[in-house]
């Protein structure tokens, strides 16, 4: 098949959910590709414009399904359901990417047109909400941050290890807030809940 950009994001995105930033090459990106490592640079200056390029991606779909989410919503919506909108886009985006929340949360800053577009609308959302303009940058980037972390949590979830009724009678003992009054909640769920907790703390800025 003909090497082209999209070709080389496709192998990037692979190669980067099972070796990570640092372990990422140009070279282990040609080898997935069949070809040779300087054959990538006549479309791809570096690691760096790939990384960028790989970001600018998952960015760009969370923009469009974010259009989309919004469209949705019935007309007295709030800007709380717009904010969970976008929210929520971003998230589903990040975990059609293997790696995408590391990617977003490991590769350098870059101002990529996807990175802009999704900053841009969420900024204006919480303008026109009434958060103050000193505010609103710090607003929106807590809450992208939370959804990034909140998708690398859920990619490192692993089985819950055996615990006898010894130990575990012990850690209740020790750690009653977590073990016990602690609510059960689905992903989903926790996700919605964060966010609108988010939310409720940007409020306190349009009514102070």
């Amino acid at each position: 098949m003909k090497l082209t950009k999209e070709r080389i994001v496709d192998a990037g995105m692979a190669t980067f959910a099972k070796v990570g930033y640092h372990g990422l090459s140009m070279r282990q990106v040609a080898d997935r590709l069949g070809t040779h490592a300087g054959s990538l640079y006549y479309h791809v200056r570096g690691k760096d414009e790939l990384l960028a390029l790989m970001a600018d991606r998952v960015c760009r779909q969370a923009y469009d399904g974010g259009t989309t989410a919004l469209a949705a919503l019935p007309a007295q919506a709030t800007w709380r359901d717009e904010v969970e909108a976008q929210a929520e886009a971003l998230r589903r985006s990040i975990q059609q990417h293997p790696g995408g929340a590391l990617l977003l949360a490991e590769s350098p800053r870059t101002l990529s047109p996807g990175a802009l577009s999704l900053m841009e609308r969420l900024l204006r959302t919480l303008l026109d909400a009434g958060v103050p303009t000193a505010q609103c940058g710090i607003a929106a980037d807590a809450l992208l941050s939370h959804v990034t972390g909140f998708v690398l949590q859920e990619g490192g979830d692993s089985p819950a290890p055996d615990v006898t009724a010894e130990v575990y009678a012990d850690l209740r003992a020790r750690f009653p807030l977590v073990i016990e009054r602690m609510p059960r909640l689905s992903q989903d769920e926790k996700f919605r809940r964060s966010v609108r907790l988010l939310c409720t703390a940007f409020a306190t800025l349009v009514e102070g």
